[in-house]
């Protein structure tokens, strides 16, 4: 682990596309003032910024293979260490996608104090994204994406759950994000900025809130 990194307060955000992941991380880093980073945002901008490294991740992605983790993790290292004496914590969404990706990041990074778990209905997630407009948006090329993170993120919140440290939210049949939602998501956030430690897991714990189906 840096020592700038040291003692930081690291909560992972994962879900499936459309889970409102994106919207709620928002709410955080202007209430709290956390950094949000997204491992496919930094990618995209590597590319796009013409360097050497985003060359390679370029001719990468061209020939459809996944990047090395360990190039990812040092991207989302990069970024925190940049933000580190402005940022009161760091949302790190989409991530881990599988246990070994949150293993490494441990590793060479640190320890999350949180795993926040947007826990969305799959028939919300597919009104959403075919919602969204995008050309090559249907019902079945957003279903076995879906398909894929259900079951990548089983064994993910197993691992984490096993520490007390996953917290869901459920969004019930809601085709949008809910403002008690977003309340609990900030409620969670608020208690780990406090506590890292035993405060902030003995409310996970005990936690699972589920909102009523849309009407």
């Amino acid at each position: 682990m840096t020592d700038k990194l040291k003692g930081r307060n690291i909560i992972f955000v994962v879900g499936g596309p459309g889970s409102g992941k994106g919207t709620q991380c928002e709410k955080v880093v202007a209430k709290y003032g956390f950094t949000h980073l997204s491992s496919g945002d930094l990618l995209r901008a590597e590319v796009s910024s013409g360097s050497e490294r985003g060359k390679q991740l370029a001719a990468i992605m061209e020939k459809g293979e996944l990047v090395p983790l360990d190039t990812v993790l040092d991207m989302i290292k990069e970024a925190m260490i940049a933000k580190a004496d402005t940022s009161k914590g760091f949302l790190i969404d989409g991530y881990p996608r599988e246990v070994r990706q949150g293993e490494e990041f441990e590793k060479k990074i640190g320890d999350p104090s949180l795993l926040l778990h947007m826990d969305t209905k799959a028939e919300t997630m597919v009104k959403r994204l075919i919602k969204r407009g995008r050309a090559d948006d249907n019902k079945e090329t957003v279903e076995k994406p879906l398909e894929l993170c259900y079951k990548a993120m089983d064994p993910v919140s197993a691992f984490y759950e096993g520490r007390g440290i996953v917290w869901k939210v459920s969004y019930g049949g809601l085709s949008r994000p809910h403002p008690v939602c977003a309340e609990q998501v900030l409620r969670c956030c608020r208690s780990s900025l406090k506590s890292t430690g035993g405060h902030c897991r003995a409310i996970l714990r005990q936690t699972l809130y589920t909102l009523p189906p849309e009407r």
